[in-house]
């Protein structure tokens, strides 16, 4: 199974409601950084690849059909170019309401536990942010130099901007396929993620 859609937004953008709308329309199983943090063949398989191990994409995404969040993100060029045919999605908000979002939630994670080589610690405080995700400054320009570069780069028939509460109109409008009779997901709140 070939991705059909590739998510680029970071997290903390609207990416588990994502997930959860993908599965939704038809589109899933949704590759997220809940499925690696639940499986360790994923931890071993990400960890190899943000080492610098030839990817191997189908073996990464095997029995998935679309891909959002962190760690796929990270490598969006790639991804893109590697499925030529999968939609592109990026979930996108403000950057300030971003960045006030990562700090309550990933920002406080990638700090904690003794695992030196956690992705969130290699992935997205060292790749991401170049070791420095609790600089504000840094973090929303790097924010938004991602931003930038997903638009300058994938034609605007093959992208879509889905910024939080846009709904289901213009995601399936993009997929090309029905509106579902249910509400949009709404999924991952800082007080859950904090539980979690």
């Amino acid at each position: 199974m070939a991705l059909e859609v590739v998510g680029t937004g970071f997290g903390r953008t609207g990416t588990d409601s994502m997930r959860e709308a993908l599965n939704i329309l038809g589109f899933g199983p949704c590759h997220h950084m809940h499925e690696v943090n639940g499986s360790e063949a994923q931890k071993r398989l990400w960890r190899a690849l943000a080492k610098g191990a030839e990817p191997d994409w189908d073996r990464l995404f095997e029995g998935y059909a679309s891909c959002v969040d962190w760690p796929s993100s990270c490598y969006w060029r790639e991804l893109v170019e590697a499925y030529p045919e999968a939609k592109v999605i990026l979930t996108n908000r403000s950057p300030e309401s971003w960045w006030e979002s990562f700090e309550k939630t990933i920002l406080r994670g990638i700090g904690i536990g003794a695992d030196p080589e956690s992705l969130g610690r290699f992935v997205i405080a060292g790749k991401v942010f170049g070791g420095r995700p609790e600089d504000r400054s840094h973090a929303i320009a790097t924010y938004e130099e991602h931003t930038r570069a997903i638009m300058a780069t994938v034609p605007a028939d093959r992208l879509l901007v889905h910024e939080l509460g846009d709904g289901w109109e213009p995601l399936c409008q993009h997929l090309g396929v029905p509106v579902p009779d249910q509400p949009y997901p709404n999924r991952n709140s800082t007080a859950e993620f904090r539980r979690r």
